[in-house]
């Protein structure tokens, strides 16, 4: 009887030391702190994908960039060096020509807008792009809609932004439409933006709200803030490819629904804080032009739409769904 026992403890040890060894880790890189929505996507993700996975999975989450920028870490996947991240839309264009329509300005008008568009076919299509550079796209976060913030004066209508030196995102649609407002745009890292903010080489930059408190936009000298909502930005959820084949075609279900699942929360998660964010802002010293003259910026943009017409029948599309 002994010896059975013996037996039996030692055949659970080994089950429970091959069910430990059988864990599988993946690692999940942002380029952002803690204290961010994307970092709230990340948890609620790993939570889910450990869960509906029995622990068979973990997603271990590095922010602050330590697994490189945005740019790096999607290249890193496409090779199957990093397992996932989550990437602001910018850099995706660099890896699907058709991406970058959902960097066109004033695209959405509003986030239920990005949300019907993004969720529906439209959006599934262009997750799809990606998988030709290697990339599988499992749902669009949200980054949300990006304004304006600088040094120098506040910005009220289109012409107030000439001449501002500003930081954009290394994405060719960014950068056109800031140059159209007749702006000195830098694109660069966002932690480069950070040091440049900080030594006074550039005047300014554009991130949501919730970027510009999580950071603490105010100790970088941004003293004005403009909401002129230029361009609404997803943050995806995305895998490597080789990686995303080699899970069972259950567990792909799993890490898909997952990936809506948190991006939603998260979407939530970014509503319920954006007032007190924007309190937070103003009470750190912040001037913030809350309606500044939209139609001004709408003008100044179009001849970004005149110079992308491979983009023309994504945008009749997004166009004739919202209309539905």
């Amino acid at each position: 009887m002994k010896k059975l026992m013996t037996i039996l403890v030692l055949a659970l040890a080994l089950c429970l030391c091959a069910s430990a060894m059988a864990e599988t880790v993946f690692q999940l890189g942002t380029t952002v702190n803690e204290q961010d929505s994307f970092q709230v996507a990340a948890e609620k993700f790993a939570e889910l994908v450990a869960e509906r996975t029995n622990g068979e999975y973990k997603i271990e989450i590095y922010p602050n960039g330590t697994l490189g920028g945005e740019s790096e870490m999607l290249d890193s996947m496409t090779m199957g060096m990093l397992d996932m991240g989550i990437i602001t839309s910018g850099p995706f264009v660099n890896f699907s020509a058709m991406m970058g329509v959902l960097d066109m300005p004033y695209l959405f008008a509003t986030n239920e807008e990005a949300y019907a568009v993004l969720d529906g076919e439209i959006g599934k299509e262009l997750l799809g792009s990606l998988e030709e550079a290697g990339l599988k796209g499992l749902a669009y976060a949200e980054r949300g809609f990006r304004n304006v913030t600088n040094s120098v004066r506040p910005v009220t209508c289109a012409a107030d932004l000439a001449g501002l030196k500003l930081r954009v995102m290394e994405n060719e649609v960014y950068t056109a439409t800031f140059k159209a407002l007749g702006v000195n745009a830098v694109p660069m890292a966002w932690a480069e933006a950070l040091t440049a903010m900080q030594q006074g080489t550039i005047e300014g930059q554009e991130n949501p709200v919730n970027v510009m408190y999580s950071y603490g936009l105010w100790d970088y000298g941004q003293k004005y803030v403009t909401f002129d909502r230029h361009s609404y930005a997803t943050a995806i959820i995305t895998m490597s490819l080789d990686v995303f084949n080699s899970l069972d075609e259950a567990t792909q279900q799993i890490f898909l629904d997952a990936a809506q699942e948190a991006a939603e929360y998260e979407r939530a998660w970014v509503a319920e804080k954006e007032a007190d964010q924007i309190q937070a802002l103003k009470d750190n010293g912040m001037e913030i032009v809350e309606n500044p003259d939209v139609d001004s910026f709408r003008a100044a943009v179009q001849p970004v739409y005149e110079a992308y017409p491979q983009y023309a029948d994504y945008i009749a599309r997004i166009q004739a769904a919202l209309a539905k």
